[in-house]
């Protein structure tokens, strides 16, 4: 088995590619051991790694986030344990669970802007979330309410530097462009 490696624009981020899915349908992040535990033989066993801080999976690809180790100690044994779990013939998730149906909990925005609501997720399904799945993370939609959409910043993108910009200038300006009622975008 041969994992490929990716540098995200989170220094604190590397994405890992096993050349499998890794996640049929939707995505799952995990913040914190018990959580993985709970989730995932997966994540718990990258969260065994001293350093490990937060686990994402994508279609194909799995995230992994770190403290303050430097990449070339921890890259062995995350490498090692994504390789473990693979060959293992193991689930990936405990109990396999749609991410979109997760995501629609605690949705909010008001019923007149249902229209406007709907262009947002077509956009971001579209334009925004196929972009930032190649630098390792996902933004979802968590509501939108006075002309301010809120996102939900995933994987790589949680935490990122780059983020802020990626809003503000990427999706901030998509997003007005195609719906002027569009005048923010905040992170939650």
């Amino acid at each position: 088995m041969f994992i490929q490696t990716e540098a995200t624009p989170n220094p604190a981020t590397l994405k890992f590619l096993p050349g499998k899915v890794v996640m049929e349908n939707g995505t799952a992040e995990f913040r914190d051991a018990e959580e993985a535990a709970a989730g995932s033989a997966l994540a718990s066993r990258l969260f065994m790694i001293p350093g490990v801080t937060g686990v994402y999976f994508g279609y194909d690809f799995i995230t992994v986030t770190k403290e303050d180790q430097e990449w070339q100690h921890l890259k062995p044994a995350i490498l090692g344990s994504i390789m473990e779990h693979f060959m293992s013939g193991q689930p990936v998730m405990a109990v396999q669970t749609r991410a979109e149906e997760s995501d629609l909990d605690g949705e909010f925005f008001d019923e007149g802007d249902e229209t406007i609501v709907a262009t947002i997720k077509e956009l971001l399904e579209s334009r925004v979330r196929p972009a930032v799945a190649q630098d390792g993370g996902d933004i979802t939609f968590k509501g939108f309410r006075d002309g301010v959409v809120f996102l939900n910043m995933k994987g790589a993108c949680s935490g990122c530097p780059s983020s802020t910009a990626t809003l503000k200038h990427g999706v901030q300006n998509l997003l007005h462009h195609f719906i002027p009622e569009v005048q923010a975008v905040e992170a939650v």
